[in-house]
């Protein structure tokens, strides 16, 4: 998508106050702690030691037997207990993630995430006992006072994990032991990812630099970059396949144990979402194959005049005009507008995080790759990290993440433990955001070709939403049961990622074997295991959303922005029957995929006429 295809006039309809300012943001992290060596992180673990100690002596053995009231105090407890432990680990982690290469912000990080699992030992009798209560005694509590009553969705989001337990003394060592085992394997990786720098003619560049020159105009030079890639990468896979076998087979020994019926089992429990509603997902996602990915990249290789296409296109720029660079004020205008179009109120939240140092956009050694926003605790606020370099992929990434914050700042007003958002709706949010400000700047252009250009990117953003996030997950379930039959090479994972792949992406692209390892630079097949449909979930999601918005839903806004309030104290089935929508049902799915097909549909219509519409 290109900015020089809309009035520059036009941006003027949104300015932010920082319209003026192209100087990149970076965070101030004092809403936290002032440095690592505040006084206030001594306070505050001294205040956990004591606190926590308090409240095992008086609930342990004992949740059981109180009544509403009483309950009422005690889960006051816990959501205090929790929002200062998420403080410290939130500020231990933004530090290290602005520079993974400073080994001191990694010691810190570590000592903390230490300091705060030996500490949290005490409290794993609450999550244990909840589970045996008999649920009629919670029942009557809840009716008691309204207050605990709240928290009902918790406490079943705590119990649903009761066929699975083990003894309280095995809980309690697969607590302690994290620090040692799947900890250390995700620091290893950011580490490892962090370090890496590609040779491309002689310049040494880092991870987000080549990922954006695989974008890049010019073939040959994508094709550089995603050699370069390719070269580091197959040089450190023994590393990157030691971590993947550890940590899937950490996880098979810890899921055999607790008698879960399938690697991504566990994932759909915390996630708060029905297994089955997964799979329809996955299904469907998988059975459109041919009608939406197939499809676009059969257009996609013919619009760039090739007979099969590279893993080095798929992103492709669609013009040979160069992406300019875009200035940070004209991203924060731009998205702003299309926030504040939709409902002013989002756009004020928005301005919040411009105007108070809550972002970190710059592009420096060391920091993480990617982007994404960190809720930190209830009673400060989120942080968003961008490596932002002018691209127009860049303001749609802010607009997702922009998404990602309001959701989160608002979803606080429930607490700590309540503000917590199932991975399946926090994309809702994002996504629905990134769906408006391709709306606000579809409508901005009147130009057929310009319309063409803006159409084939968003294209290329769903089918990277949807269908690879889908694919991803195609490739962590066949990895993860693979590991259950004995230790995996890296060819074997290299194998599996090939054909996961290449099943999404279609007979327009060629087999290359240089592409085989790029499973290894994805972080969510480490940190966050089987996360990544929750992405397709929520794409979907926002899909079926805007759908009902343009058919009139009454009251839309309010109805969203309290689905956005509600944060984790509600199920999907209750945040989405005010809409109409079911994801139980299979016409939920359609809704969403549908939308990508019908754009699809227009591009083929436009390459019908192309000498009208060519790029």
């Amino acid at each position: 998508m290109l900015f020089q295809d809309y009035s520059r006039q036009k941006f003027n309809e949104c300015d932010t106050q920082t319209e003026n300012s192209n100087i990149l943001p970076e965070w101030n992290l004092d809403d936290l702690y002032t440095s690592e060596k505040s006084p206030k992180i001594k306070a505050d673990f001294d205040f956990l030691n004591s606190e926590i100690s308090k409240f095992a002596s008086d609930y342990s053995g004992k949740l059981d037997k109180l009544d509403g009231d009483e309950w009422a105090v005690c889960i006051t407890r816990y959501d205090n207990i929790e929002q200062v432990k998420g403080r410290i680990n939130s500020f231990a982690e933004l530090r290290y993630y602005q520079n993974t290469t400073d080994s001191s912000r990694g010691k810190f990080l570590a000592d903390c995430q230490t300091k705060l699992t030996k500490l949290s030992s005490a409290l794993v009798f609450f999550s244990l006992e909840v589970t045996k209560i008999d649920a009629e005694k919670l029942q009557a509590a809840f009716a008691e006072n309204a207050e605990f009553a709240r928290f009902k969705r918790f406490i079943h989001r705590m119990r649903a994990t009761k066929p699975f337990q083990l003894s309280d003394e095995l809980e309690k060592f697969i607590h302690d032991r994290s620090t040692v085992g799947t900890l250390s394997w995700k620091r290893l990786f950011d580490e490892t990812i962090a370090s890496m720098r590609f040779d491309i003619e002689g310049q040494e560049l880092s991870l987000k630099a080549v990922l954006t020159q695989m974008n890049d105009n010019d073939r040959e030079k994508r094709k550089q970059a995603a050699s370069a890639l390719a070269e580091t990468l197959s040089e450190k896979q023994f590393i990157f396949a030691r971590i993947m076998n550890a940590l899937a087979k950490e996880k098979e020994i810890e899921d055999r144990w607790r008698g879960l019926p399938s690697p991504g089992f566990s994932r759909h429990i915390s996630n708060d979402i029905e297994p089955n509603v997964v799979e329809a997902l996955r299904t469907a996602v998988v059975d459109s194959f041919p009608t939406l990915s197939h499809r676009y990249y059969a257009l996609k290789a013919q619009w760039l005049g090739l007979e099969k296409l590279e893993f080095w296109d798929r992103n492709a720029p669609l013009t040979k005009l160069e992406d300019h660079e875009i200035t940070w004020s004209d991203a924060l205008k731009t998205v702003k507008c299309a926030y504040d179009s939709f409902d002013p109120r989002m756009a004020e939240i928005a301005e919040l995080f411009y105007q108070n140092d809550w972002i970190d956009a710059i592009v420096r050694p060391g920091k993480t790759p990617g982007a994404f926003a960190h809720p930190t605790v209830a009673n400060v606020h989120p942080y968003i990290m961008l490596n932002y370099s002018g691209k127009s992929r860049d303001v749609m990434t802010l607009a997702h993440e922009i998404g990602h914050g309001i959701h989160q700042f608002l979803a606080a007003g429930q607490g700590e433990i309540l503000s917590n958002i199932p991975p399946t709706l926090a994309e809702t949010a994002s996504v629905f955001g990134e769906m408006l400000t391709f709306q606000k700047l579809l409508e901005r252009t009147t130009n057929k070709t310009s319309r063409k250009r803006i159409l084939a990117s968003k294209v290329e953003d769903m089918l990277n939403t949807v269908v690879r996030q889908i694919s991803f997950y195609n490739f962590e379930l066949r990895v993860h049961y693979a590991r259950r039959e004995g230790e995996l090479t890296p060819n074997q994972i290299n194998n599996i990622w090939k054909e996961t792949n290449y099943e999404s992406l279609g007979p327009s692209f060629k087999e290359i074997d240089k592409y085989e390892t790029f499973w290894a630079y994805i972080p969510h097949f480490i940190h966050s295991p089987f996360y990544v449909y929750a992405y397709a979930f929520g794409d979907s999601l926002a899909n079926a959303l805007y759908a009902v918005y343009t058919e009139g839903l009454e009251n839309f806004e309010d109805i969203y922005l309290d689905m956005l309030n509600a944060g984790g104290a509600k199920h999907h089935s209750e945040l989405l029957a005010p809409f109409g929508l079911n994801a139980s049902d299979p016409k939920f799915w359609s809704k969403g995929l549908n939308m990508i097909s019908e754009f699809i549909d227009e591009l083929e219509e436009m390459e019908k006429s192309s000498f009208e519409y060519s790029f």
